[in-house]
């Protein structure tokens, strides 16, 4: 079912509003699958783990000295990664609360951590200006692989099965051939604060400072597609497409919740959007298997969760 003929995503239900975070929520994941589970990290140095159907807080996880800015979840749930103002990325077991490890070795916060598919290898993007690949299943300190072709902070990281893609500060996404060996730097012009392929990696969507989301071709680098409205000139916000990859979906610095069919690049009604969150939309993701939900995070100290009246939920 395309978004854009369907019902439209700011038609949602508010479903629920989970906030026991003391203070700006940086990042929320969900869960791989169908698994039912949201995970969101924020200024007050927790990860917390949700239940978004009841809105019951599961489990705090308490480790980190500084900020939580970002979270990857394993492929089987049974684990995740963190970082943010540590330096160090954490790895968590789920059930039982614990850091399994602390990688260390950038030299300043950590923006964005990914998992690689069968979470055995976890990359870091860093303030520093590096990428860094670690082996979780070596004993190894080190690093196995670090990029250090940025020129600026790394806001955000994608990792597929043959690619590595970086958005940086400095403007460029960069793709990494991992068969290849070769690198394609694409430079969009502003500051990146989210890059989000498509599930075929064939485009994505590039969210930058100059309140523009771009959806660029993956072979090419030519941009195919441009959606405006929305405001975007100050934090990192994170944009993704909505069920079906038929429509793009972003928060903004202004609480409202945009979408644009990914086709023709309008607006979807309502246009302006309301405001839902009290400040800056920090990050926007849906959820991997129900068509009708979606979840957003916001400095305003909550995370919420979206649903369809037609969902049934």
């Amino acid at each position: 079912m395309a978004l854009s003929r369907g019902p439209q995503p700011l038609a949602r239900d508010l479903h629920q509003t989970l906030k026991s975070h003391k203070g700006p929520v940086h990042v929320a994941r969900y869960a791989k699958g169908s698994a039912k589970y949201v995970l969101s990290g924020g200024q007050d140095r927790t990860v917390r783990l949700w239940n978004p159907s009841s809105g019951a807080e599961i489990k705090t996880y308490s480790a980190h000295g500084y900020e939580v800015l970002s979270i990857t979840v394993a492929h089987d749930n049974a684990k995740f990664a963190s970082s943010g103002g540590d330096r160090s990325v954490f790895l968590w077991d789920v059930t039982t609360g614990n850091t399994i490890r602390r990688i260390s070795g950038h030299m300043s916060k950590i923006n964005v951590v990914e998992f690689n598919v069968d979470a055995s290898v976890v990359a870091s993007g860093s303030y520093d200006s590096t990428v860094r690949l670690w082996d979780l299943r070596s004993q190894n300190r080190q690093a196995i692989q670090v990029l250090e072709d940025a020129r600026d902070s790394v806001q955000t990281l994608y990792v597929g099965g043959t690619i590595i893609m970086t958005g940086s500060v400095d403007g460029h996404v960069r793709t990494y051939d991992l068969r290849k060996g070769e690198l394609r730097a694409d430079y969009v012009g502003h500051p990146i604060t989210s890059i989000v392929p498509t599930q075929d990696e064939s485009t994505y969507l590039v969210m930058t400072l100059d309140a523009h989301i771009r959806l660029m071709d993956m072979f090419t680098g030519k941009m195919l597609n441009d959606f405006q409205g929305h405001t975007h000139t100050s934090y990192r916000c994170r944009a993704c497409f909505g069920h079906g990859e038929a429509s793009v979906v972003a928060g903004d610095e202004k609480g409202q919740v945009w979408a644009w069919d990914l086709l023709d690049s309008t607006p979807l009604q309502p246009n302006p959007p309301p405001k839902v969150h009290n400040k800056v939309i920090t990050w926007t993701e849906h959820h991997p298997t129900e068509a009708g939900e979606m979840i957003t995070a916001s400095a305003d100290g909550t995370v919420k969760v979206w649903r369809y009246p037609e969902s049934g939920s």
